[in-house]
């Protein structure tokens, strides 16, 4: 069951939190109710715009000026994965007032962009469209489509999207749009260490003018804590085990939408068919039988913070060179402190059966004992003193 069946009785953020709370469905937490709070008080300013608007189509009947009104401020909430901020978002939109109303991964929505952004030249090219500047008409459409935007897990990392974001939202600003995002990084931090990063600065400053910037510190994580009751690694590969991964994927997501992705390596792409929140599905095919290296699993491994593996086989001779990206890839697991979620043909131990005394069966020894932590219920606690590093494997 999702957390947000039932939602539509509630006339407020904080009701349909405590009825969760009353329900057993989550724990209460005063951080994630003054959010809430917060998250009400911007209810009750969309319902009043909205309001004026409809007043305002009838200004002409009246002839009366009215003063301008402040724009409505959004909220940028942030902190560490599994703290509760998609959750109190979800339940802040299904309660939102607001009938064009958008939630939206914001990769996904940066992609839309780009789209939206070709499609625009394409038809200046063509002659059907005016104006080399594609930002003010994107814009538009965007506003006109949604002026409440809600976006899970804001996060910049590819150059052309810091490039035009402050562009973008300061003419979707303009247009009267409303932000609300879920973030791991406070906004100073967002972009960081990118490239040309001062020409990215300027839209810290918009986000934080049109935006509640909010940390929520909740010290549980309350996704990982509800995994924690589930098996994580299992074996063998028969219907229990595919039952299993089954509820223990959707035990993850909650009832949120899954989505389709790709992650940009050295001019190269790796796709995610599954993902969903913070957290990428594959099967072992996916990642260990195709030519992938130390840079695309350091890549998946930045961009999620639950990796879900089906299908791991006994790996014997013929297999040496998945059984080496094999390795690769739980080293970086383990290194970056992922969770991990796995169905496997065998336990740990039993995995390699090739040749004793080559290097993939000495190596092989440390993941199976990695496999093995990695299945604790403490994991992933304090990053390890000493730890092999995946850029320092072929």
């Amino acid at each position: 069951m999702s957390l947000r069946d039932g939602l539509q009785p509630f006339a407020s953020v904080r009701q349909a939190y405590r009825d969760l709370v009353e329900r057993g469905a989550v724990t209460r937490d005063a951080a994630q109710e003054k959010i809430a709070d917060r998250f009400d008080q911007l209810i009750e300013e969309l319902a009043t715009k909205r309001l004026a608007a409809k007043s305002s189509a009838l200004g002409w009947l009246f002839a009366r000026r009215r003063e301008p009104k402040a724009p409505v401020k959004g909220i940028y909430i942030h902190g560490a994965v599994g703290r509760g901020k998609t959750m109190l978002m979800d339940l802040f939109y299904d309660l939102a007032p607001v009938n064009r109303k958008r939630r939206v991964h914001f990769n996904d929505f940066m992609a839309e962009v780009h789209d939206r952004i070709g499609r625009h030249r394409a038809a200046v090219k063509a002659g059907e469209a005016k104006g080399d500047d594609p930002i003010p008409p994107v814009a538009r459409e965007l506003a006109n489509e949604a002026w409440v935007l809600c976006f899970d897990e804001f996060a910049v990392t590819d150059i052309a999207d810091a490039m035009i974001l402050s562009r973008l939202f300061s003419a979707l600003f303009d247009q009267g749009v409303v932000l609300v995002a879920t973030s791991n990084v406070a906004p100073l931090d967002l972009y960081r260490d990118g490239l040309n990063r001062p020409l990215f600065e300027p839209f810290i400053a918009i986000l934080e003018r049109h935006a509640d910037v909010m940390s929520l510190d909740s010290d549980t994580d309350y996704r990982l804590e509800k995994l924690n009751r589930l098996p994580v690694y299992l074996t063998p590969l028969d219907a229990d085990a595919r039952g299993a991964f089954e509820a223990a994927w959707a035990n993850y997501a909650d009832g949120a939408g899954e989505a389709t992705e790709t992650i940009k390596v050295k001019g190269r792409t790796i796709r995610v068919e599954r993902s969903v929140r913070d957290a990428a599905r594959f099967t072992f095919e996916e990642l260990c039988a195709r030519p992938l290296g130390a840079r695309d699993y350091l890549a998946i491994a930045a961009r999620f913070r639950t990796v879900f593996v089906e299908g791991i086989p006994v790996f014997d001779d013929r297999g040496r060179n998945e059984a080496k990206r094999f390795i690769l890839l739980i080293d970086t697991l383990y290194d970056k402190r992922l969770r991990l979620v796995a169905s496997a043909a065998a336990q740990p131990q039993g995995l390699y059966r090739g040749r004793t005394g080559t290097t993939e069966s000495f190596e092989f020894d440390r993941t199976a004992s990695r496999l093995i932590e990695m299945q604790s219920r403490d994991w992933p606690g304090e990053e390890p003193a000493e730890s092999a590093s995946a850029e320092g494997h072929a």
